[in-house]
Formats: C-alpha cells, structure tokens, sequence
C-alpha cells in the first residue's frame, strides 16, 4: 500500500481524541483531546503490545533562515507600549532548532490606524503569533510585521489557562470563564484537503 503524505501540523493544532489514541512525542493532551506542541509531521504507530496507536509529531530536519517577506510563528516574550519581542521558532512550514530573535514594532501591528495601536491589546506574553519578516534590524533581530489579516496571534491561552477562541479580528474569548481578552487576531486560512 502507498504511504500517505505525513501531516503537517503546527503548535496547538488538535490532531485527535486521547480515546482514539496515546500521545507520543511532541504532543499533549488537553480536555481529552491530543494537540501538537511543535511544527512537524504528524505520524501515527502502533507499537507492539499496545491497543491504542501512538500519535507524534516529528520536526523537519533541514535548517531554515528568516528571510524578508517569510512567514514565521513565533512565541511572544514580552510587550511593551512601543514593541513585542518574540522569539521565532519556525519559518513557513519548517521548525527551527534555535529560535530567532523577532520584534514587532507598535507601528507593524495592523495596516490601519497605526498610532491608536495599544500593544498590551495586541499581544501578550506566551500568545503564538504569525508576522511576515520586514528587515533583519540591528542587534540580529528580525523586525516582522502583523499588518494583514491572516497575520496576528493564531493560539493564546486565557487567564484561566484556557486556549481562547477567536470573536472578532480583536477579540479572543476564554471557554471556561467566558471573558474577553483584547489580541490582534489572525485571520486563520483554512488548509484545503
């Protein structure tokens, strides 16, 4: 039988039930759902003795290096009113094994009303953004961009630990609590099967 393509799957993307299956390397469970914690393949194995099969999620191996208009994902690390610094942990669909050095800049947020930018409702530490690379700045890091609708935060977490769901293109809402959190939101694109 011909292999199918290995799935390629990002942080925080629901692979599969924890009934259906064991989580392996690069995953966790949550809610009893297992979600990827990497930028990978997702493979699944059935390991001898066990009933489940092993659902993980496996890097890519080449190296890859931001280059102006790239995508990236990145980890926010801190915010303040002028900046978000991240640190970029994949470029387009390829992990990188140390991050980069990335910062968003008050002005870079959104392409509309740039100076009523407030970065604290934009970002916060610990959301996974997508930004486009503008220029390597100094000090070797990337200044990106969140200015289009498919970029801006794609996963964060609420203050009661919760992976909020998007509202609007600046709203994300937490499940467990129901309270609104102020993000500059992705517009996530759907992969076509």
């Amino acid at each position: 039988t011909k292999m199918a393509t290995p799935r390629v799957c990002v942080p925080g993307e629901r692979l599969s039930s924890a009934a259906d299956c064991e989580a392996g390397s690069g995953t966790y469970v949550h809610h009893g759902y297992i979600y990827s914690c990497l930028a990978g393949y997702m493979h699944r194995r059935k390991p001898d003795g066990k009933e489940l099969p092993v659902v993980e999620v496996i890097r890519q191996k080449e190296d890859a290096v931001p280059r102006i208009g790239s995508v990236v994902t990145g980890k926010v690390t801190s915010v303040s009113g002028r900046m978000c610094k991240c640190a970029i942990t994949c470029v387009e669909r390829t992990t990188l094994r140390e991050p980069f050095r990335g910062l968003i800049r008050k002005e870079d947020v959104r392409a509309t009303e740039k100076d009523r930018v407030e970065m604290y409702k934009c970002f916060r530490p610990g959301d996974i953004v997508l930004a486009k690379v503008l220029s390597l700045g100094d000090a070797q890091c990337y200044l990106l961009s969140t200015a289009e609708n498919e970029l801006g935060v794609v996963l964060a977490l609420s203050e009661a630990g919760a992976q909020m769901v998007p509202v609007s293109w600046c709203e994300m809402q937490c499940p467990k609590t129901g309270s609104k959190e102020f993000r500059k939101v992705a517009k996530v694109q759907l992969q076509q099967e």
